[in-house]
């Protein structure tokens, strides 16, 4: 069987290279991400389940800060100690974590990142005489000789950002101030103070990722936790959690607290950042874990829904374009009938809170294999797929014509069985149609596509998945983005 592979990998470069290819290289391996989190830790028991999961990837990124903050849901108090706490318990298996990848940072390392915003809430604490620890130290990571972009993932009220970007305007040059603005790529949790709004208007160049208003029934986060038809609830389960996160997983998981309100709320501000294959997070109208946003200025309210106390502020209309909700379907016709159902048969098949649970299988059975890695030997434990392609990631062809997608070389680090799906993402090219692969199985590594006849230039995004036949079950993903010229 290998021979064959290699056989065939050999005719299709042959193949590929009557292909025109885009002007731009195959990517490297993407350099790693800048992180800084603000937190309401305690508000909530899903901000500490957002934190321990983060922790399982701190060899993903390099993290800048771990700061305390406000909300509308805690208005007078910060709790850095629960981030000690939890960082402690990281330290506990940070030695076990390196046996299964390099690169996750000490425990002390880590410590020195935490830090707390004033115990004010919104703009009340924004202003003359209101810098604080947290404040200063974005300041401090901003101005880091470092051109990589920072992404502040806000988990509550955001005023602590706010307070940094007012004393930048108030005390840098015009052009310094415009350069730090630029490193900055924000996503936050709706709007959990009035801070958020007031950064959106005073710094319309600044790249920002939101559902805006204060009631959150038309947020995209929430596709973490809904439990609609379709969405394999049970993998958000308290009985699923206990077994999986929570017991029998060592200090980590025992951090990890039951579930309140919603699990989780807070992790959509960084799925999209982990290096997956699928994640692309400067473009987030691509598509990932974390959800898929647009570019554009909304120009109505979000409706205030069953989630607004009566001291929400109100809701103010944008001022500007921001990356915000877009909807995704989760079939296409390169998906197995006996896996996703019909538009007709699952109902909201088509929304925003879809273009975050339609990934749920891979990114909890992902969670599940690193809280394993916190005990667990190499041996005993499982690691995701490495996929690969027997072409570039970018391809140019012309209207009508026949082309291969293939993953030879896909490999997997412990040896497991892999199983291919090749399908189209729809929502993330031009193109206005599926396009169709028949004859298709969904287990050809190979693809042979067909280009759908176009008048003008269109890009058409496909997804190779491979998952693994571990225990869980492991998935990643290669993104393949062609396009398609008229002739």
């Amino acid at each position: 069987m290998t021979q064959l592979l290699i056989r065939r990998s050999f005719l299709l470069l042959g193949f590929f290279s009557s292909l025109s290819l885009i002007a731009q290289p195959k990517p490297n391996v993407p350099e790693r991400v800048r992180v800084l989190v603000l937190t309401d830790i305690e508000a909530d028991p899903d901000d500490a389940q957002s934190l321990v999961r983060f922790l399982t990837y701190a060899n993903q990124w390099d993290i800048e800060g771990l700061i305390a903050t406000t909300s509308i849901h805690q208005k007078t108090r910060v709790a850095p100690e629960t981030i000690h706490a939890i960082v402690a318990a990281y330290g506990k298996v940070q030695p076990n974590l390196l046996k299964h990848e390099p690169g996750f940072p000490t425990a002390q390392a880590l410590t020195t990142t935490i830090k707390k915003g004033l115990p004010i809430y919104g703009m009340a604490g924004v202003g003359e005489g209101r810098d604080s620890e947290g404040s200063n130290w974005i300041i401090k990571a901003l101005e880091k000789p470092d051109e990589r972009p920072l992404w502040v993932s806000v988990w509550g009220g955001p005023n602590t950002l706010a307070q940094a970007l007012w004393t930048i305007r108030k005390t840098y040059p015009a052009e310094k101030a415009e350069r730090l603005y630029r490193k900055l790529r924000v996503y936050t949790v709706s709007d959990q103070d009035d801070s958020g709004p007031w950064i959106r208007k005073t710094f319309p160049g600044i790249f920002f990722i939101c559902s805006p208003g204060y009631g959150y029934e038309q947020a995209t986060w929430r596709g973490i936790n809904t439990t609609e038809a379709g969405t394999h609830a049970e993998l958000i389960s308290n009985e699923w959690l206990a077994r999986h996160i929570q017991q029998g997983h060592g200090p980590m998981g025992a951090m990890y607290p039951d579930v309140a309100y919603g699990m989780e709320g807070d992790t959509p501000t960084f799925l999209g950042l982990i290096p997956n294959g699928l994640n692309v997070p400067e473009h987030p109208d691509y598509g990932g874990w974390g959800g898929r946003y647009t570019l554009y200025k909304p120009t109505m309210l979000p409706p205030r829904g069953r989630f607004v106390r009566p001291d929400f502020p109100a809701d103010e209309l944008e001022t500007r374009p921001i990356w915000t909700n877009a909807a995704d379907s989760v079939y296409t016709d390169a998906l197995p009938r006996k896996s996703y159902a019909e538009p007709a048969d699952l109902p909201g098949a088509k929304s925003i809170l879809a273009t975050i649970w339609r990934w749920r299988p891979d990114f909890q059975h992902d969670f599940a294999a690193r809280i394993d890695w916190c005990t667990k030997s190499y041996a005993e434990a499982n690691h995701p797929p490495k996929p690969a392609l027997a072409h570039p990631d970018n391809l140019t062809v012309h209207s009508g014509e026949l082309f291969h997608l293939n993953a030879a070389g896909t490999t997997d680090p412990d040896g497991d069985s892999m199983s291919y799906l090749w399908y189209q993402y729809p929502e993330a090219g031009t193109y206005p149609a599926r396009i169709s692969f028949r004859p298709y199985a969904s287990n050809l590594y190979d693809l042979p596509v067909t280009a759908p006849v176009v008048t003008v230039p269109h890009t058409i995004h496909f997804i190779l998945k491979v998952t693994d036949k571990g225990t869980p079950a492991l998935t990643r993903y290669k993104r393949v983005i062609v396009q398609v010229l008229p002739n």
